[in-house]
């Protein structure tokens, strides 16, 4: 039992060499599935330790019609998901993980109507923890609507319990 479980990590694992377009290929599914085909979350680019995605405003996201503020939920959902992904950058390879701490400070609201854009970044990968970092911003990573930081649990074959 034991190797049927290392044989079905072995094949979810993707090794993150040269091959930078089976990411995408991958980020693209998973945001078109679950909550980031319900928030309507977009892959915007990644380098070798970051990710954006964008989440274009709709009235369903809407918390309040009256200031057409965005509700957090999307804009928290967006961030978790680009610091989750950029574990995988940053460790070269496509693996589960958990959440262990996502810790998000609001800065002010996003400008209604305007795209929102999640840069996560992972800036250390250890054998069982990811230290990542984020920003949601809409239209100036200088300016931002909020910023996070946070821990993922790395969940694959090594470091299982």
């Amino acid at each position: 039992m034991a190797d049927d479980i290392r044989a079905s990590q072995a094949a979810r694992d993707l090794a993150l060499g040269a091959d930078k377009s089976e990411f995408e290929r991958i980020v693209r599914w998973l945001l078109g599935n679950g909550h980031g085909q319900a928030i309507g979350a977009e892959y915007l680019g990644h380098s070798d330790d970051w990710v954006e995605f964008g989440l274009c405003q709709r009235p369903d996201l809407v918390a309040d019609p009256a200031t057409g503020v965005i509700a957090s939920g999307p804009i928290i959902t967006l961030l978790d998901f680009a610091t989750s992904t950029s574990t995988w950058l940053r460790r070269k390879k496509v693996a589960p993980n958990a959440t262990l701490d996502l810790r998000i400070d609001y800065l002010r609201p996003a400008r209604p109507g305007v795209m929102i854009v999640a840069r996560g970044e992972c800036y250390a990968a250890k054998r069982t923890v990811s230290f990542v970092r984020g920003i949601a911003h809409d239209g100036d990573p200088d300016d931002p609507i909020a910023h996070c930081v946070g821990t993922f649990f790395n969940m694959d074959e090594k470091s299982s319990v």
